[in-house]
């Protein structure tokens, strides 16, 4: 081994030997929220494409079926405690319990809850927490509806970050970041959706 290469190694292992504790990061950055976030949140996520629909806590089915409905969907899977409150009739109801991918994208959609929304991004963060199950569920089904609480939206990323983050340290779960329907143009400026997720985003937004 060459000298230069055993320093390097060295190197390495002197650092890995000594790393500690968690860092804390600090997030002090933008801690005043802006006004209008729903309304900025709304903006962003038709912009992205993505149907939103506005309901009070008692309509959430309701609301849930009429995203369905509009988008053709005759069978949804929810991930396991997606509440009772929430689940549409006039559907099927499939609870993930380990579906296969295949079974998944047989079944065509999916309903979950989120984490947090992000107003101005227009971003919807899932992280695998009650009522959202697991990230196949966001990724699979040709259409995603997602029931998010008018509470759970913060202004912009660092509240964001400052929410999530002792999720972050403690579960370790896995955290998805989703912006409208999955779209790319990476093919001659070509704008394809449905590449990596879901071709057709319902949002329902439950006033607090």
């Amino acid at each position: 081994m060459s000298a230069a290469r055993e320093e390097m190694l060295g190197r390495v292992r002197r650092a890995l030997g000594n790393r500690g504790g968690e860092v804390d990061v600090p997030r002090e950055y933008r801690c005043e929220a802006h006004g209008g976030s729903l309304d900025r949140f709304v903006e962003r996520l038709h912009d992205y494409g993505a149907g939103v629909r506005f309901t009070d806590a008692d309509g959430v089915a309701a609301a849930v079926a009429e995203a369905c409905a509009a988008r053709g969907v005759a069978r949804i899977a929810v991930p396991v405690g997606f509440p009772e409150a929430w689940r549409p009739g006039g559907v099927e109801i499939i609870v993930d319990e380990g579906l296969a991918p295949g079974e998944l994208e047989a079944i065509g959609a999916a309903a979950t809850g989120a984490a947090l929304g992000i107003a101005e991004t227009g971003t919807i963060v899932l992280d695998a927490g009650e009522g959202q199950g697991r990230r196949i569920l966001s990724l699979v089904p040709d259409v995603h509806v997602c029931v998010v609480r008018a509470g759970q939206v913060v202004d912009g990323v660092p509240a964001a970050m400052r929410a999530l983050a002792e999720g972050f340290r403690t579960t370790r779960r896995p955290v998805t970041f989703i912006s409208g329907p999955s779209a790319t143009a990476d093919i001659e400026f070509q704008r394809v959706e449905g590449v990596h997720g879901p071709r057709q985003f319902e949002v329902v937004l439950v006033s607090d």
